[in-house]
């Protein structure tokens, strides 16, 4: 039976029933609806399983949409939530935002950050406890439009000067290699939330929807999502923000947070 088309029984035999004219203008509004910016996140994210473990994954063009950091607000506070996140920043609509680094008891990146030109924390090369200082630990930068992730020698040698950056660590993935210390049969399963690049303009973020370790979390990056070099940003507080699919996580207060912003062009 051809599409649309139905059957009805006449003395006369099968006799086909077409639908109205204009059947087909309430389905295309639908459609148009669907296709609106926003829906579904704009397309950035997508959900995906990896080796069992369920991950939501955001790839952001900075052809098409910006990037930035941000942490305080205009009285010098900071954001600490995604509640507080204006729904517009320089008069463009946030897409997303996820935590970007860790941070101190009063909120503040510990290690370098850099926003709108203007370090506001230097480059920590000090040894010390934690996932931090699991070495070796990078820097997630942007420059004229273009992004990478450095380890964090490499990223000081470069004496660049980058109009955004955030320190955090350690290295999931290093110039395609996993990082030499983390284990594949760790029992260490916890939330996590990391940031790769796959080429210098586009950006990969990915969050775990379940525990893993964090092997599992670096071969995501390399052998699902192509990133040659990647960074851990922060565990159990791992948060996204998606105002499209009405998501917003909130588990405790966070420091800077990496925001995806439309193009004004």
């Amino acid at each position: 039976m051809p599409p649309n088309t139905l059957q009805s029984q006449s003395t006369m035999g099968i006799v086909p029933c077409f639908p109205k004219a204009g059947w087909w203008i309430p389905a295309l509004l639908l459609l148009l609806l669907v296709l609106q910016p926003g829906a579904a996140s704009q397309g950035l994210c997508r959900g995906v399983v990896f080796d069992a473990a369920e991950f939501t994954v955001c790839t952001v063009d900075l052809d098409r949409h910006d990037m930035r950091l941000v942490w305080q607000d205009d009285e010098g506070r900071p954001y600490a939530s995604f509640r507080n996140l204006p729904d517009r920043l320089d008069g463009r609509r946030v897409l997303l935002a996820m935590n970007a680094g860790m941070y101190n008891a009063a909120l503040a990146p510990i290690g370098l950050y850099v926003e709108d030109g203007r370090q506001r924390q230097h480059l920590s090369t000090t040894d010390g406890p934690g996932n931090f200082h699991l070495k070796p630990n990078g820097v997630f930068h942007i420059s004229d439009g273009r992004a990478a992730v450095t380890e964090t020698e490499e990223f000081r040698a470069l004496g660049t000067e980058p109009e955004y950056a955030t320190q955090s660590g350690p290295m999931l993935v290093v110039n395609g290699e996993l990082h030499p210390r983390l284990l594949p049969d760790s029992p260490s399963l916890k939330r996590r939330n990391g940031i790769g690049v796959r080429d210098p303009g586009t950006v990969v973020l990915a969050i775990t929807e379940q525990p893993v370790n964090f092997h599992t979390f670096a071969r995501l990056f390399r052998d699902a999502l192509d990133c040659d070099n990647a960074l851990f940003l922060d565990g159990s507080m791992s948060s996204l923000y998606l105002p499209a699919d009405n998501r917003m996580d909130s588990l405790r207060p966070m420091g800077p947070m990496l925001v995806v912003l439309e193009r004004d062009d």
